[in-house]
């Protein structure tokens, strides 16, 4: 797990604040396999209100420290950003997977969606999430 002098340093190279609730979300987000929901962090972070997290969760968005995750389901669930990921150059163009077992959501960056071009279309993004079983689940 990565020390707060590390979390610090990396919300200040995105441009960010350094708070509490910045570092606590980043630590959560750094520690997990898995992508989360806001509920997931309202559940571990009890000291701070929904409305906190939101925020903070919209300020990673805006300073591509996060991502958030296409899923049919309608909860939002987001992703730890690749390092190369900035404000500027905020993009994600690798599959998700998520398991129809356990509900687990995860980002396979080595992975890429493909890119097409349309004649006559202007495509701004790209989103594919795959659905199945995970290792964990497909070993059982």
């Amino acid at each position: 797990m990565l020390v707060y002098s590390e979390l610090r340093q990396m919300l200040k190279d995105h441009g960010l604040r350094v708070t509490d609730c910045r570092l606590d979300v980043l630590s959560i987000f750094k520690a997990s396999k898995h992508a989360l929901t806001s509920r997931h962090l309202e559940d571990e972070l009890t000291g701070y209100d929904r409305v906190t997290l939101f925020r903070t969760l919209n300020s990673f968005i805006e300073n591509g420290v996060v991502h958030k995750i296409p899923d049919d389901s309608g909860i939002a669930r987001y992703g730890i950003c690749d390092e190369q990921c900035a404000p500027k150059d905020h993009h994600h163009d690798h599959v998700h997977f998520k398991c129809t077992d356990c509900g687990h959501v995860d980002c396979l960056p080595n992975y890429s969606v493909p890119h097409m071009d349309i004649p006559g279309y202007l495509i701004h993004e790209t989103k594919m999430i795959m659905n199945g079983l995970c290792k964990s689940c497909y070993s059982k």
